[in-house]
C-alpha cells in the first residue's frame, strides 16, 4: 500500500513540476488576436474611463500604462487595480518610478538596485489579470532630470541588466520592458540624444538590448508635439521604428514595441485636427505588425502642464480627441488569462484581506519560487504516508 502511494505522489510531483516550469514563461503577445489601443493613465480609479475607450469599437483587452512610485506599495490599492483590470478586460503595463528628489524637487530620485529588488518583490505578490506581467524600467532616462541630474547610460543599462534578473528570478512571467527615450532629445549637458544614448548602454554593457523582452518607446510628433503624421522621421512619431532597428541589431534579436507615450499637444493643434492625426496613425503608421501596444499620454490630466494631452477635460468632459479614438475600429484581444486569477472570486476592495510581505531577508526572496514550494508540499505528504 505505502509503495503504492509513493508512485502515485511522485508521478503527481512530476506532472506539477513540468506544468510549474511551462507556465512560467512569457508568451508572444503579436502571436495572437491582439488589441494594440491604450490609453496612459495616472492613477487606478481611472481604470473604468480608461476601458470605456480602449474597448471600444468591437475591441477587447486594450492595454494602459500607469506608474507606480517607490513609494506607493500599497498592497490593497494595487491588488484592486488588478483585480479591476481583470473584470473590465484590460492589460495592465506598470512604470516603475521613483520620486521627486528631497534636496531638489524639479529631479526624480536615481533609482538604486535595492529600489527594484522592492518593486519585484511587491509586484510579485499581486495576482495579475494576464500571464504576461508587464513592467517598464524607469522613464526618459536620457534627460538628466529623470536621472537626479546626472546623465549615465552606464548606470541605466547596469539597472536593466539587474531589474531583468531581480523580476525574472522571482516569476518568468514578468515581461521587462526597457524606458522610453526622449525622442527630441539633444546632446548637451541635460539630454542626449536617444540613438547615442542606446549605443553607449551596449559600450557599457554588451548586449544589453538582447536581455529583454520589449523595447518601450516615446514616439511623440516632435519637435514642438506638432508634426504631421504622415512624414517619416526619427524624431516623429515614426521613431519607434527606428529605435527597434538599432535596439535589434545591438541586441541581435526582434524586439516587440510598446509605444507608452505619445499625443499631440493641444496648445498647437486643434482637437479636430488631433483627432484626424490619431486615426491616421493607428491605421498607417502604428499599425506595424511589432508594436503590440500605443497608450497616447493621457486620459486625464485635470490641470497643469501635462492638460495640453488630455483626451478628459477637467470637468470630465471627453474631448474631440477622445471620441476619434474611441472611433478607431478595435481587436478583440485574445491574452491567456492568469490561471490563478478566477473571476468569480472577485473581491471588492472594501473585502480584500491585507497581505505582508514574508519576513525573510530580501535576497533569499530572489530563490523561491512555485516549484520550491510544491516541492516543500510534498515532501511533507511524503513523510505523512509512508
Amino acid at each position: 500500500m505505502k509503495q503504492a502511494i509513493r508512485k502515485t505522489l511522485l508521478v503527481v510531483i512530476c506532472i506539477l513540476f513540468l506544468s510549474v516550469n511551462r507556465a512560467l514563461a512569457i508568451e508572444n503577445p503579436l502571436s495572437m488576436p491582439n488589441n494594440k489601443v491604450g490609453v496612459h493613465i495616472l492613477f487606478p480609479q481611472e481604470i473604468n474611463k480608461a476601458e470605456d475607450l480602449i474597448n471600444s469599437s468591437g475591441g477587447d483587452w486594450g492595454y494602459v500604462t500607469i506608474p507606480i512610485q517607490a513609494g506607493d506599495k500599497n498592497l490593497a490599492k494595487w491588488q484592486k487595480f488588478m483585480d479591476e483590470c481583470g473584470e473590465l478586460h484590460v492589460i495592465p503595463i506598470l512604470r516603475l518610478a521613483t520620486e521627486g528628489d528631497y534636496f531638489n524637487t524639479i529631479v526624480w530620485r536615481k533609482p538604486t538596485k535595492e529600489d527594484v529588488l522592492d518593486f519585484a518583490n511587491f509586484l510579485n505578490s499581486l495576482e495579475w489579470p494576464v500571464e504576461n506581467r508587464y513592467v517598464v524600467i524607469f522613464n526618459e532616462v536620457n534627460r538628466d532630470d529623470e536621472w537626479e541630474g546626472e546623465l549615465s547610460p552606464s548606470d541605466y543599462a547596469d539597472l536593466l541588466r539587474y531589474s531583468v534578473s531581480a523580476f525574472k528570478s522571482l516569476n518568468q512571467n514578468f515581461f521587462i520592458i526597457s524606458s522610453g527615450l526622449d525622442n527630441a532629445a539633444p546632446n548637451g549637458s541635460d539630454y542626449m540624444n536617444e540613438y547615442d544614448y542606446m549605443r553607449a548602454m551596449n559600450e557599457a554593457v554588451p548586449g544589453v538590448f538582447s536581455l529583454i523582452d520589449g523595447l518601450g518607446s516615446h514616439s511623440y510628433p516632435n519637435p514642438g508635439f506638432k508634426q504631421l503624421p504622415y512624414i517619416s522621421t526619427s524624431k516623429n512619431i515614426s521613431s519607434f521604428g527606428y529605435e527597434k532597428s538599432l535596439a535589434d541589431k545591438l541586441g541581435n534579436k526582434s524586439l516587440p514595441v510598446f509605444i507608452t507615450e505619445t499625443g499631440w499637444s493641444k496648445d498647437e493643434v486643434s482637437e479636430n485636427q488631433i483627432g484626424q492625426y490619431f486615426q491616421y496613425a493607428y491605421k498607417y503608421v502604428w499599425s506595424d505588425k511589432d508594436i503590440v501596444a500605443v497608450t497616447p499620454f493621457l486620459l486625464q490630466a485635470g490641470i497643469g502642464p501635462f492638460a495640453k494631452f488630455s483626451l478628459i477635460d477637467e470637468n470630465g468632459n471627453c474631448s474631440k480627441i477622445y471620441d476619434s479614438i474611441a472611433e478607431i475600429p478595435k481587436t478583440k484581444g485574445n491574452p491567456s488569462v492568469n490561471k490563478h486569477y478566477d473571476l468569480s472570486l472577485y473581491i471588492k476592495s472594501e473585502k480584500l484581506p491585507l497581505k505582508t510581505f514574508p519576513q525573510r531577508n530580501q535576497y533569499e526572496a530572489l530563490s523561491m519560487n512555485k516549484a520550491d514550494a510544491i516541492f516543500d508540499f510534498f515532501r511533507w505528504l511524503l513523510k505523512l504516508y509512508i
